[in-house]
C-alpha cells in the first residue's frame, strides 16, 4: 500500500522545538556577540569577556546533554547521518518539501549544528589557556607550559574567531537562502516552536516536566563551569 502523498496528507501544527532549545539558541546568538562586541572593546570589558565565554562553555556542556535526554528534534540521534544519506538528500533537495528531514535539522543543517558547536567548545577552552601577557588571561593558562599558553591564545584570538565568523555568516546565508529560495520559514520555528509538518510527524515533548529537567542540567553545567574556573591554581 503507498503511503499518501505530500498533496494529500493532512497538515498540522507541530511541536518541533522545545522551550529550552529555543532558549539556548537565542542565548547563545546573544552571548557569542557580546564576546565579541567585549574582545573589541578591550580594557576593562575584558572583565565581562570572560563572563560571556563562561556562559557560552555552560550552554554548550547543557547542550550536549540536552541532546541525549531532550526533546526528540532536538537530541543528536535525529540528525546524524551517514555519507550517503547526506549524498541522497543533495541529490533530492529539489524536492525539500517530501523530505523526511523537513521536521527537524537537515543533513546540511546538522553539519551546521555540530561544526559550530565544536568550535565554539574549542574556542572557549582555548580561552581558558589564553594570556595577553598584559593584564588578562584564563583560569588555567598558569597549568601549562607558556608555549602552550601561547599557542592556544593565538588560536583564540585569530583562526578559531574567524573560523566562528564563518560559520554564523554562512547559517545566516542559509536562513536567506531557505526564506527566499525554498520558501522554508527557519526563523518563526525557532521563535514559536512550531512547524506546519503531516499530522504523522512525531512531535517533542515540550511539557513542564522536560523544562524542569532543561533547567536542572543547566543549573548543573553552571555549577561545573563555576567549579573549573574556581579550582586552585
Amino acid at each position: 500500500m503507498k503511503s499518501p502523498s505530500v498533496s494529500t496528507r493532512k497538515i498540522v501544527t507541530v511541536r518541533v522545538w522545545d522551550l529550552p532549545i529555543r532558549l539556548f539558541h537565542w542565548s547563545l546568538m546573544f552571548l557569542v556577540i557580546a564576546c565579541f562586541a567585549s574582545a573589541k572593546i578591550g580594557g576593562d570589558a575584558m572583565v565581562w569577556h570572560f563572563r560571556f565565554g563562561y556562559g557560552v562553555l555552560t550552554l554548550l556542556i547543557f547542550r550536549l546533554c540536552w541532546g541525549v535526554v531532550g526533546g526528540r528534534w532536538a537530541r543528536f540521534t535525529t540528525f546524524i547521518y551517514t555519507p550517503k544519506a547526506t549524498l541522497r538528500y543533495l541529490r533530492n533537495n529539489h524536492k525539500a518539501h517530501e523530505s523526511p528531514h523537513s521536521a527537524g535539522h537537515t543533513p546540511l543543517g546538522a553539519l551546521s549544528v555540530f561544526s559550530m558547536l565544536l568550535i565554539l567548545m574549542l574556542q572557549a577552552t582555548a580561552g581558558l589557556f589564553a594570556d595577553d601577557e598584559i593584564s588578562n588571561y584564563g583560569p588555567f593558562a598558569s597549568r601549562v607550559a607558556t608555549d602552550i599558553s601561547q599557542a592556544l591564545t593565538d588560536w583564540h584570538r585569530n583562526l578559531g574567531q574567524w573560523l566562528i565568523i564563518s560559520l554564523v555568516l554562512l547559517h545566516i546565508t542559509a536562513i536567506v537562502f531557505y526564506t527566499l529560495r525554498k520558501k522554508q520559514e527557519l526563523i518563526r520555528p525557532m521563535l514559536t516552536g512550531d512547524k506546519q509538518l503531516p499530522e504523522e510527524t512525531e512531535p517533542s515533548k515540550d511539557n513542564v516536566v522536560q523544562r524542569c529537567l532543561a533547567l536542572l542540567l543547566l543549573m548543573v553545567s553552571a555549577l561545573a563551569v563555576a567549579w573549573l574556573v574556581n579550582l586552585e591554581p
